[in-house]
């Protein structure tokens, strides 16, 4: 089918839903940024999973304070919002101190972030037990997604600001969304990115076969908003699609009830004479200790370990311990080969413009030498 081509007179053909929308880059958290090509299909397929996963409608106002050149901000904020008949709100920036403020006046009924910025807002937060801000009234949801939630911070968002928490899980090559916690009344489990969301989602050991449930593996997802391929990378698209799955490069395991734990991103698993750790069990254990705002647990060069542990944590405001101290902490809730062998007190963790730890780029920037 043609259309008139306006002043040009040129013939215009629509898009099929199998043409490239946009073309996106992966994070490159763990190597060099792949480019994902997402089709009308991926895009339309993933906002409408979303849309129905949230229940949005047209009643709903949605604050989009992620960037618009992620797939965060422009699928699940924006395009799930707009296709269910809802209204988006985009401040210039994001501003904790008059985010409550355009809530209010926007009548803003859920809104998504990294925790980083929930976090944020908490700071900012009246004393514990006292009522939530105006502008969280209509507040129905807040979801957190691109970032590991520490279970801490959901209860501490619950109680602040009166509304249930609810943990996703998305990357750019599905088009963001691939599991979330389910609205009440089902369960919302801290700790866990929730069920697959109108996405299969298993769980492969290295030679390719799907484990069974309750087993630590490789996630892998299967679905209509997933992409085919990356553009112009044969090499990555080998070891990416094994058997029609997509393999997500994050270790994890499905739970009784279905609900998936993340681990670790693969690459980022700290191997320590032979022994796999998880650097997000050591970060929340040092989230745990009153004195701890945030913390990024890292491995580093070891003349006969391989690699060793340390972590990187900012102190809350006000608050005071030395590394010692918290090496301390660690020693009485950690075996020895767990237990970070240095801790760097710092003002401030890097992070990329969409909020994301990067534990390779944490790690170069302490620079801690080998022994």
């Amino acid at each position: 089918m043609t259309l008139g081509g306006g002043a040009s007179g040129r013939p215009f053909t629509p898009p099929s839903t199998d043409d490239v929308a946009l073309v996106l880059h992966t994070s490159g958290s763990t190597g060099r940024p792949k480019r994902v090509p997402l089709s009308h299909a991926n895009l339309s397929i993933s906002a409408g999973n979303i849309a129905r996963h949230y229940a949005l409608g047209p009643d709903d106002v949605a604050m989009c304070v992620m960037p618009l050149f992620h797939v965060h901000g422009l699928v699940a904020s924006t395009l799930a919002t707009l296709g269910s008949g809802g209204t988006v709100v985009v401040p210039a920036k994001f501003n904790p101190l008059s985010f409550w403020r355009v809530a209010r006046d926007h009548g803003m009924t859920w809104y998504s972030a990294v925790p980083t910025l929930h976090q944020l807002l908490l700071a900012r937060a009246a004393d514990p037990g006292s009522r939530r801000p105006a502008g969280a009234e209509k507040l129905r949801f807040i979801r957190s997604c691109s970032a590991a939630l520490p279970p801490r911070v959901m209860h501490a968002l619950e109680t602040a600001f009166g509304a249930p928490v609810l943990e996703a899980y998305g990357m750019t090559e599905a088009a963001h969304q691939m599991a979330s916690n389910p609205l009440p009344p089902a369960d919302r489990k801290p700790g866990s990115v929730g069920r697959g969301a109108a996405v299969q989602i298993g769980i492969m050991d290295p030679a390719g076969t799907l484990a069974p449930q309750g087993h630590h593996g490789e996630v892998v997802i299967k679905g209509p908003n997933v992409i085919t391929g990356y553009e112009n990378n044969p090499a990555a698209n080998a070891v990416s699609f094994v058997n029609g799955w997509f393999r997500t490069g994050d270790r994890g395991y499905l739970d009784p009830d279905g609900y998936l734990h993340l681990v670790a991103r693969i690459k980022e698993l700290i191997n320590r004479g032979g022994e796999k750790i998880s650097p997000r069990e050591i970060d929340e254990v040092l989230l745990a200790h009153p004195a701890v705002a945030e913390a990024v647990c890292f491995g580093v060069p070891h003349g006969t370990w391989g690699e060793e542990v340390e972590a990187a944590v900012v102190l809350r405001e006000g608050a005071n311990a030395t590394e010692d101290e918290l090496i301390a902490y660690c020693r009485e809730r950690f075996a020895d080969y767990k237990r970070p062998k240095h801790i760097h007190v710092t003002k401030a963790i890097p992070r990329t413009a969409t909020g994301k730890v990067q534990r390779g780029v944490v790690a170069r920037t302490y620079t801690p030498s080998a022994s």
